[in-house]
């Protein structure tokens, strides 16, 4: 890694060996701001705060070797990132202002993608995480990952019917919590459907009754405008002396007839006299019918009238304005559907009963396998914890892992006992510790002192990371509080795990640096800042020198010296 203006690091570039890196200095020399910057690179909040006084952004960049046919290399193909001679290069940078920005392989990407890729490339264990492992839903998580396939199978399937048992539990309650407000919607639904029904309503009848009502109503004038017209066209029978416009264009056609001999254009026009004679008696015939034909009645009237208040009464209550009866058909039609829909609820109910309880006791047997399963872990894992105590200086310590379920007359079956389940099963785990013989298991958070408690989580954790796929673990000072024989146990165990994937360990302890295959000193300069030079590799005097300090805080006492190169001696003699 190269660091650049982060806290108190000015530039300084870190190198890590493939096993076993220590990470020492002085206590405020900037050893967790090697943390922090690793940290950065794998998805780590950005904060302004970070960035060195006076500079305008912090950058950490890092170049992480990979396997090329693994996931996280396919996911930063998938994010457009290219691998360099099997690494990814990757950097982070946090302006003053707050912003960040991170690229993978050549590409700039969202910050959460380097969290996504830290899940298959580093595990991180720190104050922090112990912490984490104090609590009860941690301690399971780690359990489920010690136990591999044997837990993931069954829960992949527990979750996937746990949420269905939700969803078909949620329509559940809300069917039978508002059966009162759907069977009051039911009954106005009926109600109006019947009353629509009764009426017996046709498409367009409302339109077809307005211009009914109309004629009916100014029948009279109707009439007389017709007779008034038929007279002008046909004349008055009455008066065969009179003047209409049928004789009228008729004796104009004559006259042309008789000359049209003599010039076309007159014979044309003639023509179209024709015409408009023809089409005049043709009205004439027609206003005649009219007349005939129009109904006076004023009873029809009453009828027509007695029929469009029902239907306007239909339109008020079921239209909507300005869309007449095809609004009350259309609500019909949605209302029978709904009706429909409310009318079924009772056989939903049923049928949603059925499956719930069948899911409930499928639900039931999956979490009894993740019982069975996780109680075969608890035992192993139990087993390789209190084994890695044993040579953490507690040889007397025992470990178990509690698996217990609380009493639900509404749960699942587990064991022939209903008990609560959750979207995790229904086991509550924890962690138990009998620091002596005698002394009952209590939960590690109670149950052990403060050094106890670091070699207890020290232990999960290197255990835990035995069963992580990832090939780097970082342990960030997780043995405060050990020292002496134990410490030399520390550092024995973490050089064992580094056996088979990177370790890279922040300590104070010369016990545990001394095992490493390569140690790292973060130093000051003068102005207080870490440069270029302030972070670099120990070997032979050096190393001796600063396991003298960590020792003595002497660097060059005799006893401190021999001290150390014993220590170098015995570490190098037990790989």
């Amino acid at each position: 890694m190269r660091i650049r203006s982060l806290g108190v690091i000015d530039d300084a570039v870190v190198e890590l060996s493939p096993g076993f890196t220590a990470v020492t200095g002085e206590t405020g020399a900037g050893k967790t701001m090697v943390v922090t910057s690793l940290g950065l690179l794998l998805g780590g909040r950005a904060d302004a705060a970070l960035v060195r006084i006076g500079a305008k952004a912090a950058v950490v960049e890092g170049r992480i070797r990979v396997d090329p046919y693994g996931p996280a290399a396919a996911r930063a193909r998938e994010a457009g990132a290219e691998l360099d001679d099997g690494a990814l290069l990757i950097s982070r940078t946090i302006s003053a202002e707050g912003r960040s920005r991170a690229h993978v392989g050549g590409r700039s990407v969202p910050a959460a993608l380097l969290g996504e890729l830290a899940d298959d490339l580093v595990a991180v264990h720190g104050q922090t995480d112990q912490q984490g492992l104090l609590r009860p839903a941690r301690q399971r998580q780690a359990l489920d990952r010690y136990a591999g396939d044997a837990v993931a199978g069954p829960l992949v399937e527990y979750a996937a019917a746990y949420r269905r048992l939700r969803e078909v539990a949620g329509e559940l309650e809300e069917l039978t919590t508002r059966a009162r407000d759907r069977a009051q919607e039911a009954d106005l639904l009926r109600f109006g459907l019947e009353e629509v029904a009764a009426a017996e309503p046709l498409p367009g009848e409302d339109t077809e009754l307005a211009a009914e009502a109309e004629r009916l109503g100014h029948a009279e004038a109707l009439a007389s405008a017709a007779a008034l017209a038929h007279a002008a066209l046909a004349g008055h029978p009455e008066d065969p002396e009179g003047v209409d416009a049928a004789g009228l264009v008729a004796g104009a056609q004559r006259s042309l007839e008789a000359v049209r001999a003599h010039d076309p254009a007159l014979s044309a026009l003639a023509e179209r006299l024709g015409e408009i004679g023809i089409l005049a008696a043709d009205v004439a015939g027609e206003l005649s019918g009219y007349a005939d034909n129009l109904d006076a009645d004023p009873l029809r009237l009453a009828v027509v009238e007695e029929r469009r208040s029902v239907l306007v009464h239909l339109v008020r209550k079921y239209g909507r304005t300005g869309e007449g009866l095809d609004a009350v058909l259309a609500w019909a039609e949605q209302g029978s559907r709904r009706l429909a829909e409310l009318e079924g609820d009772d056989d939903r109910i049923g049928a949603l009963t059925v499956e719930r309880d069948a899911l409930r006791s499928g639900l039931g047997a999956l979490a009894q396998a993740l019982t069975d399963a996780r109680t075969e872990a608890a035992r192993r894992f139990a087993g390789a914890v209190t084994a890695e105590l044993a040579e953490l200086a507690m040889p007397h310590a025992r470990v178990t892992v509690e698996i217990r379920q609380t009493e639900d007359p509404e749960g699942v079956e587990v064991d022939g006992r209903r008990v609560g389940y959750g979207p995790h099963g229904a086991d509550e785990v924890e962690l138990h510790l009998a620091p002596h013989p005698g002394a009952p298991p209590r939960p590690i958070a109670k149950g052990a002192s403060g050094g106890e408690l670091s070699r207890v989580m020290l232990a999960v954790e290197v255990v835990f990371a035995g069963s992580d796929p990832v090939p780097t673990y970082l342990f960030d000072e997780v043995d405060a509080g050990v020292g002496g024989k134990a410490a030399v146990e520390v550092g024995r165990r973490l050089a064992r795990l580094a056996r088979s994937a990177q370790v890279v360990v922040v300590t104070h302890l010369p016990q545990v640096a001394a095992f490493a295959d390569r140690q790292l000193l973060v130093e000051k300069t003068n102005d207080g800042s870490v440069t270029s030079s302030g972070v670099k590799i120990l070997d032979g005097e050096e190393r001796v020198r600063e396991l003298s300090r960590m020792l003595a805080g002497l660097e060059d006492s005799d006893t401190a010296r021999a001290h150390a190169e014993e220590l170098l001696a015995a570490a190098r003699a037990s790989r």
